[in-house]
């Protein structure tokens, strides 16, 4: 019996068995999983013979391995393909929280609506100098390819905004780097330290010229829209308006009634915002140099400054644990940041959405999202976007983001540089899942200990000064007047100054001994402040040899009690 189902539909809607199967395509190439590239015989020979020289000279073989990568492109080669064949003008792919998906994800520049893909909170890479001392001012170059660095010894380092390793060193200043900004055009960088001088740089690091400035140091730089002018806040309590190609003081703003610490140009306007240690912000036309308003909100010394990239809103940063932002077309306060612990250091805002970004003493780095609703009656505050509580350990002193917003670096009290970037889709690493825990004890110094003067790609030796301003392998006197002390005297609190770095300055003066005047080298992690506090009263020699190396205070002075309370900032 013929139980079979028959069948409906007609007989040319059947599937049928191909008549021409040598017409089948099939592959024939590229059938096994991709292979890593060979490896070429003369690198191999040229490592071999590099190790033999190492071991024939004592040195211990250096164990090569593949470095971390973010493609600095940030996708752009996908997005401009994508902006020529999307259907309509507002397409943009969505994106999915798994890794395949990765190669998906775009430039900030794609999701204007979107500001949660600007959040930089996935830890990267930890930089630090051979010679450890703190950053003070850290920016990328106008191309976007590498990040300079500014610190306490008065060198310029660069690192590779790709593999985040050190590129070359300069000894640019005589003391510590507090300011510098690269013209709009990228054509020139200038610079300010703490003894008031003022210098140009050509991109190649070649030194223009130098004057001083300022009789104290100089806190804050800051160029005009064209790039003709550029204005300096000092510790003189002035900002001055120079003149860039005549290096000429055109006009001298006064106003404040103690230290100018910071200064910015509006991006496209001829005003001038400043913020001081009397607690006020004021606003100055250039032209005739007159205060136009004068803001007092903040009840502690304004740190920091920052113009939203359409000019319409400026930040603050102050040390009373607050991020003001202010509207100035209306002239008035539009958010009250409060979440930091401890003071506010600095700020800075994305390129593209409206991100502020600010970091603490506390060694925090806090995103916040200004493109929300306003704070309300029931959520009268506004919180964090993400959190990043123990970002660095120290002061974060400077924040940059990348041209593109995909890339973030901070420079940090602690003697390191740090790179963020974007949480990627399917992240199972997310900082929002693991509450902004402290990033990995990873120090690369590689690259540092070559004695030959190696040569980056597109730049040269121009001028007198070389791009190894000192041999790394000696000790190199700091020239920082932060470091030099006068003897202490009776009502002196050595811990009431601005530029107080526990362990170093005036506080290694307790109990009479003598105190050194610069910062030898450091080799190896430093210790911590309470162990360097207490090393003689636990009889421990690690901790005696580094109090006699510093020159600091030894526990040994004038009434020393080895059960009395430790002194020092915790």
């Amino acid at each position: 019996m013929d139980t079979s189902i028959p069948v409906l539909l007609p007989s040319s809607s059947i599937p049928r068995p191909p008549s021409h199967p040598h017409l089948e395509w099939t592959p024939k190439r590229y059938l096994s999983d991709p292979q890593p590239p060979p490896m070429d015989d003369a690198r191999v020979l040229e490592q071999e013979m590099a190790a033999a020289r190492q071991l024939q000279d004592g040195k211990a073989v250096k164990k090569t391995r593949p470095r971390r990568t973010v493609d600095f492109n940030a996708g752009m080669g996908r997005w401009n393909l994508l902006r020529k064949h999307r259907p309509n003008s507002t397409y943009v792919p969505s994106m999915r929280p798994a890794p395949p998906f990765i190669v998906d994800l775009l430039p900030p520049i794609a999701y204007p609506g979107n500001s949660s893909t600007s959040l930089c909170t996935k830890f990267i890479h930890t930089s630090t100098n051979k010679i450890r001392c703190p950053v003070n001012v850290v920016t990328w170059t106008p191309e976007g390819r590498r990040v300079l660095t500014g610190s306490t010894s008065g060198e310029f380092t660069l690192w590779n905004g790709l593999t985040f390793n050190f590129e070359t060193i300069l000894q640019a200043h005589d003391s510590a780097v507090r300011a510098f900004q690269f013209t709009h055009s990228g054509s020139f960088l200038a610079s300010a330290d703490q003894n008031g001088i003022i210098k140009y740089f050509q991109p190649n690091m070649n030194n223009l010229t130098a004057w001083a400035g300022h009789r104290e140091a100089i806190r804050g730089l800051s160029f005009s829209p064209d790039d003709r002018r550029f204005a300096t806040a000092s510790d003189d309590s002035t900002i001055r308006i120079w003149s860039f190609e005549e290096s000429r003081e055109e006009s001298v703003l006064t106003g404040h009634g103690w230290d100018v610490k910071c200064v910015e140009w509006h991006p496209s306007k001829g005003l001038l915002v400043s913020g001081g240690k009397d607690n006020q912000i004021k606003f100055w036309d250039p032209r005739t140099g007159a205060v136009l308003s004068t803001l007092h909100q903040h009840k502690n010394t304004i740190q920091g400054l920052a113009w939203s990239p359409n000019g319409n809103l400026v930040a603050s940063a102050s040390r009373d644990q607050t991020v003001r932002v202010f509207d100035i077309r209306a002239m008035k306060e539009f958010r009250v940041l409060r979440g930091h612990k401890k003071e506010v250091c600095s700020v800075t805002w994305h390129p593209v959405h409206p991100i502020l970004v600010s970091g603490g003493s506390e060694g925090a780095v806090l995103h916040w999202d200004l493109g929300g609703p306003e704070p309300t009656t029931l959520q009268p505050i506004t919180q964090p976007r993400a959190t990043l509580s123990q970002a660095h350990d120290s002061n974060i002193w400077s924040m940059a983001f990348h041209p593109m917003g995909h890339l973030f670096v901070t420079a940090s009290n602690d003697h390191t540089t740090r790179f963020w970037s974007r949480e990627r889709p399917g992240d199972a690493t997310s900082v929002f899942s693991g509450g902004g825990e402290k990033p990995p004890e990873i120090i690369d110094m590689s690259g540092q200990d070559d004695e030959d003067d190696a040569m980056v790609p597109g730049f040269s030796y121009g001028g007198t000064n070389k791009w190894w301003g000192k041999d790394e392998d000696t000790g190199v006197g700091l020239g920082d007047s932060s470091y030099s002390q006068r003897a202490p005297m009776s009502g002196d609190d050595p811990m009431g100054s601005d530029d107080f770095i526990p362990g170093f300055g005036s506080a290694d003066n307790f109990g009479g001994a003598s105190s050194s005047a610069v910062a030898p080298k450091q080799s190896g992690p430093l210790p911590g402040q309470e162990e360097m506090w207490t090393a003689d009263s636990r009889g421990d020699s690690r901790g005696e040899e580094w109090g006699n190396r510093r020159g600091g205070w030894t526990g040994r002075g004038r009434g020393y009690n080895p059960n009395g309370p430790r002194r020092g900032r915790y």
